[in-house]
């Protein structure tokens, strides 16, 4: 069940549940809390869940405003500032990853864990639609292809896509289309172009984790990918494996960019155990300055030179 705070003046909704260690769940782009509607009630189980809309998106407020990654992460520690919680676990998938690194690299003293799930930040690739979508026209393109005819018709064309391969989403099809349809709002339109481009432009992604990778040596760190992801290649899964010092990495085999709808039974359970099995991260900013000035290793990983 959603619930909602103010911050800032605009209304944020979440969803909150269980008790215990807190465990911060962050969405990706054009998406909402219920992706994760799957997993919440496992991992409230043990867990305080928070789940947010993130700006922009799901029912929070789509104002015209800040949607890059570092104005996410703030957002993200004001919410649970103003909810009384100082130090979380965080998920966060695809774009929600990119705001979990960036929420850890911003506040480290509030972050116990991390875990990745199809994150961007690896590499320049991501489905040719994100890449267009940042483009001269998208918003055009965008009102059009959600008018009702076109609506009705992509509906209707959906079996005969998903016979052709799903038009490179794989398993993810229907649920790319259950979010597409929601762009028939104005504002969710005007906030998604918003968020894809302080992030995508033609080229791909130009967010980039790899420089400040290593200041996740001392931060528990779990990878999940899914195998068929069609979004962001599961490629990206090694880079960051390779990138982030001491991670674990867990791939599911036949599931696509979402592994938390395609085995949420599995994925709870790897989550579980990473969270049992780690101790949480204890920022101390001697630390963190010794670490920043011996600067990033020589043999630290970088974007695949094919741009994947």
């Amino acid at each position: 069940m959603l619930q909602y705070r103010d911050v800032h003046g605009y209304s944020r909704a979440f969803r909150m549940l269980g008790e215990g260690p807190p465990l911060l769940l962050i969405h990706g782009i054009g998406d909402s809390s219920e992706t994760w509607a799957d997993v919440i009630p496992a991992l409230a189980e043990r867990h305080t869940v928070i789940a947010p809309d993130l700006l922009g998106h799901g029912d929070s407020a789509k104002p015209r405003a800040d949607y890059a990654i570092a104005a996410y992460a703030c957002g993200m520690r004001d919410l649970l500032t103003v909810l009384g919680i100082d130090r979380v676990s965080v998920i966060g998938h695809s774009l929600g990853g990119g705001v979990a690194m960036q929420f850890a690299y911003q506040f480290p003293e509030r972050c116990e864990r991390l875990t990745l799930v199809s994150s961007v930040g690896m590499g320049r690739a991501v489905h040719p639609i994100f890449r267009l979508a940042s483009g001269p026209g998208a918003a055009m393109g965008m009102y059009l292809l959600t008018t009702p005819g076109v609506r009705a018709a992509v509906r209707m064309a959906t079996p005969l896509l998903r016979l052709a391969g799903g038009a490179g989403l794989g398993p993810d099809l229907d649920y790319a289309i259950s979010r597409y349809l929601h762009f028939a709002n104005p504002t969710a339109r005007r906030a998604f172009l918003r968020t894809i481009r302080a992030g995508v432009d033609l080229r791909g992604q130009a967010i980039t984790m790899l420089d400040r990778s290593y200041l996740t040596q001392n931060l528990p760190t779990l990878i999940v990918w899914g195998s068929r992801d069609g979004i962001i290649p599961v490629e990206h899964a090694e880079v960051a494996h390779a990138a982030l010092p001491g991670s674990r990495l867990e791939i599911f085999e036949r599931a696509g960019h979402f592994p938390h709808h395609d085995d949420p039974e599995r994925f709870v359970k790897v989550v579980e155990e990473f969270l049992d099995t780690t101790e949480a991260a204890v920022y101390d900013r001697s630390v963190w300055r010794e670490i920043l000035r011996a600067g990033r290793p020589q043999s630290a990983a970088t974007e695949p030179s094919s741009g994947s």
